[in-house]
């Protein structure tokens, strides 16, 4: 698989890297059942077919996902790089809320080395930066965790081009993590060029905007969503989004065939045609799901395919414009 170094740091990374937001199980934006079984499967065979990292969160489940990461990597010789975040906490409702308080970062960082039983996480997120006006203090306090040896790199996520210069003097940014798929394209504005400008990493997550634009989707299997299903209740999977969506992925349909690719393949593959970005987290809950899209990491699109898919990005705008 490909790989490209992120920003200023001495870490590789595969191109496609295994996220684990959806196998976490149950929480205020699960993505309804999950087996654990699986999970565990699905993180062995991306390190068996060469992906190099693995994201996950402390919020994902409820410290369930860090614990899944954990024991599988106790049932693998890989030592795959681990990157994780900060900054969100959950209450017996398992709802999450924010938190940047230095003591607090401090302690999630601890939570987290012993869930994923390893001394040192290689690159530590502060995954939202709310409230706004504690984010110097968290980075901060992320700073010192590299100082102590518990944390490498250091990054954040979802955050807006004025934050990441707030940030820039307390200690080298890392990494940024936005959203970034054909659907959600607003990385792209500014963010982008401040990257390019000064060599931060950037790790785009949801190229597949939520499973949209793998060709899978269709309003039967809306309905047939689990009840907990955050999906349900995104805007993107309401009546008119949802509808111009699965009209522009029945058009992407001739691109994908082409290149001998899956829609899910084109959509990573897709994010990856900008040298900017370092890597895509790529959500898997199934084995089968991670070997598929893992390809995409090996497939470059032509420029024709490019500015075909740029013409069908701007008909399917100009109709939720209207």
């Amino acid at each position: 698989m490909k790989t490209r170094k992120l920003g200023n740091t001495d870490l590789n990374l595969t191109t496609v890297g295994l996220g684990t937001w959806a196998m976490g199980g149950p929480w205020q934006f699960g993505w309804g059942p999950q087996d654990d079984s699986q999970a565990i499967a699905s993180i062995l065979k991306a390190l068996d077919i060469g992906i190099n990292w693995i994201d996950t969160a402390p919020i994902y489940g409820c410290g369930h996902s860090e614990e899944l990461v954990g024991n599988a990597l106790k049932q693998t010789s890989a030592k795959p790089l681990i990157a994780t975040k900060c900054g969100l906490l959950w209450n017996e409702k398992r709802e999450k809320t924010e938190c940047l308080d230095a003591d607090s970062i401090i302690n999630e960082c601890d939570d987290s080395l012993k869930r994923l039983d390893i001394e040192t996480i290689d690159l530590y997120q502060m995954h939202w930066p709310i409230p706004d006006n504690q984010i110097e203090e968290a980075f901060e306090a992320m700073a010192k965790l590299v100082k102590q040896g518990k944390v490498r790199h250091i990054g954040i996520s979802n955050c807006t081009t004025d934050q990441l210069k707030r940030i820039r003097n307390i200690h080298p940014v890392a990494s940024l993590q936005p959203p970034y798929s054909m659907l959600k394209r607003a990385f792209e504005d500014n963010l982008m060029e401040y990257c390019k400008q000064n060599n931060v990493g950037v790790i785009v997550y949801s190229p597949m905007q939520r499973g949209l634009l793998t060709g899978k989707f269709n309003y039967e299997r809306l309905k047939k969503l689990a009840p907990d299903d955050h999906r349900l209740k995104h805007h993107d999977f309401n009546d008119l989004p949802f509808s111009t969506t699965m009209e522009l992925v029945e058009n992407l349909k001739p691109i994908a065939e082409k290149n001998n690719i899956t829609l899910a393949q084109l959509a990573i593959s897709w994010v990856l045609r900008s040298p900017v970005v370092t890597a895509a987290i790529v959500g898997a809950r199934r084995p089968d799901q991670i070997t598929e899209t893992a390809k995409a990491s090996d497939i470059e699109l032509s420029s024709e395919d490019i500015n075909k898919i740029e013409t069908l990005l701007k008909q399917r705008q100009e109709k939720l414009n209207n």
